[in-house]
C-alpha cells in the first residue's frame, strides 16, 4: 500500500520472495492466521499493571491447552470489566520475528487476524479462506473477542453448516474470495440462511480497514533481545566519552600504584644496603629499621648508656613521679618488678587503691617524662600499675 492509502500491489508469494519489499517497507503489519493465535477474557483483578502482566499467564492457565511457560500471552483491551488476552505458542511466534528480521524488517508489528476484521454492532463477521484442501474460517464476534476454526473440507455447503453452529443465533457478514461467490451464494440459497447470513467478496480494504484499530501487538510478549530494540547511536559519544575517562582513570591509578611500588622497592634496597655496609656480617635481613634500632639499643646498653625501657630508667623516672604525689594518704609499695620493658608496681590495698585523683596525677606526672600508666589486673589483694616507657 503506498503512502497515498492506494493498495499498489495485491499478490500470493511465499513470504521469502518479498525480502526486497519488506526491506524497503515504513511500516509492516503481519496478520498471524486466527487459528494460530487463542483470544481468551478473564477478570481483571485490582493489580497494577507491571503485576498484572506477571499474573496474566496463571490467569488464563485453565482457559488454553498449552503450557503457559511455552508461550506468549500479551494484554489487549478491556469491555465490560473483561481483559482480553491473546495467547500463542513461544517457539512459532519467535520464528516468525526472527525470519522478518533476517529479510530487513525493521518497523512492523504482529497482529491476530481476527482482530483485523473491522466489527459490527450486532453482527459477526467471518471470512472463508481455501487454503489447500481445507478452509480456514476466520471470526470477529464482537469488539474485543474473535477467533479461528479450521474445516477439513472444500464444500461450500458445509462451511456454512458449520459457520452457523459455530455462530447461533446472531447475524453473520461472511465474506468469500470473488471466484468463490457464486458457489457459496448457491450453498446459502439452499440452507435456507440467507436472511442470518450475508455474503460479499473479499478485499484487501477491509482487512486494511479493520487493522489500524488492532492495538494488540504480540511482539511485546517476546522476552528476546531482538524484541527490544534500543537505538544507541544517540549515545555513543557519551559513551565513549565514559570508556574513555573510565580507561584513563584505570591507566592513572595503575600508574601511581606501580611509581609507589617502585619507590618502596628502592627505598628498602637503599636501607638494607645501608644496614649491611654497616654490619657486613649479617646474613638475614627481614626488617633492616627494626633490627637497626634493635643493634643500636644494644650498643647503647654496652657503652653505659641506658634506655628509656631499662629497669633503671623506669624506676628512677618512676620514683620522680611518686614524689610530686602530695596527698597524706598515698599506699605503700608493696614490690617492683620488671618484665616485657615494663616497670610493674604493685600497691597495698587500702580504701584510696582506686582513687581516681590520684591515678590521673601520677599518669600526668609520668607523661611529663614521657611514661604511660595503665592499671594492672589485680592479684593477691594488691593492686598493680604497668609502667612503660612512650618512646
Amino acid at each position: 500500500m503506498g503512502g497515498d492509502g492506494i493498495i499498489a500491489h495485491e499478490a500470493v508469494t511465499p513470504l521469502t520472495h518479498l525480502s526486497a519489499t519488506i526491506a524497503k517497507a515504513q511500516r509492516l503489519v503481519v496478520m498471524l492466521a486466527a487459528c494460530d493465535v487463542t483470544l481468551v477474557q478473564v477478570g481483571i483483578p485490582p493489580l497494577s499493571p507491571a503485576k498484572l502482566k506477571a499474573a496474566l499467564p496463571n490467569l488464563i492457565e485453565d482457559q488454553v491447552l498449552d503450557n503457559p511457560v511455552e508461550s506468549v500471552t500479551v494484554a489487549g483491551g478491556v469491555t465490560n470489566g473483561l481483559l482480553t488476552a491473546a495467547v500463542v505458542q513461544r517457539a512459532w511466534l519467535e520464528s516468525i520475528h526472527k525470519a522478518l528480521i533476517a529479510l530487513g524488517a525493521q518497523n512492523f508489528s504482529l497482529v491476530p487476524a481476527q482482530l483485523c476484521l473491522p466489527p459490527q454492532a450486532g453482527q459477526a463477521v467471518a471470512v472463508a479462506h481455501q487454503d489447500g484442501d481445507h478452509v480456514n474460517l476466520t471470526l470477529r464476534l464482537s469488539e474485543q473477542a474473535g477467533m479461528g476454526v479450521a474445516l477439513m473440507t472444500q464444500q461450500p455447503d458445509e462451511v456454512i453448516q458449520s459457520l452457523n453452529a459455530v455462530v447461533a443465533n446472531t447475524p453473520i457478514m461472511l465474506y468469500v474470495t470473488q471466484k468463490n461467490i457464486q458457489p457459496y451464494q448457491t450453498a446459502l440459497n439452499n440452507s435456507g440462511l440467507t436472511a442470518r447470513i450475508h455474503l460479499a467478496a473479499d478485499a484487501w480494504p477491509l482487512w486494511i480497514a479493520g487493522s489500524h484499530g488492532n492495538k494488540l501487538n504480540l511482539l511485546a510478549g517476546l522476552n528476546s533481545e531482538a524484541s527490544i530494540k534500543v537505538d544507541w547511536q544517540p549515545w555513543r559519544w557519551a559513551l565513549i566519552l565514559a570508556v574513555t575517562i573510565l580507561l584513563v582513570n584505570i591507566f592513572a591509578l595503575n600508574f601511581d600504584w606501580w611509581q609507589m611500588k617502585n619507590e618502596a622497592t628502592s627505598l628498602r634496597a637503599t636501607m638494607t644496603q645501608i644496614y649491611q655496609a654497616r654490619y657486613p656480617k649479617e646474613s638475614v635481613i627481614i626488617d633492616p629499621i627494626a633490627q637497626m634500632q634493635q643493634k643500636i639499643a644494644f650498643a647503647k646498653r654496652d657503652s653505659g648508656l641506658a634506655s628509656s625501657d631499662d629497669f633503671t630508667m623506669l624506676a628512677a623516672n618512676f620514683g620522680e613521679a611518686w614524689n610530686t604525689v602530695t596527698s597524706s594518704d598515698k599506699p605503700a609499695i608493696a614490690k617492683l618488678e620488671y618484665r616485657e620493658h615494663s616497670l610493674f608496681v604493685s600497691l597495698k590495698a587500702n580504701q584510696n587503691n582506686n582513687n581516681e585523683a590520684l591515678i590521673k596525677q601520677m599518669q600526668a606526672a609520668l607523661t611529663r617524662r614521657n611514661l604511660s600508666l595503665n592499671v594492672a589486673p589485680a592479684e593477691s589483694g594488691l593492686v598493680s600499675w604497668q609502667i612503660r616507657s612512650m618512646k
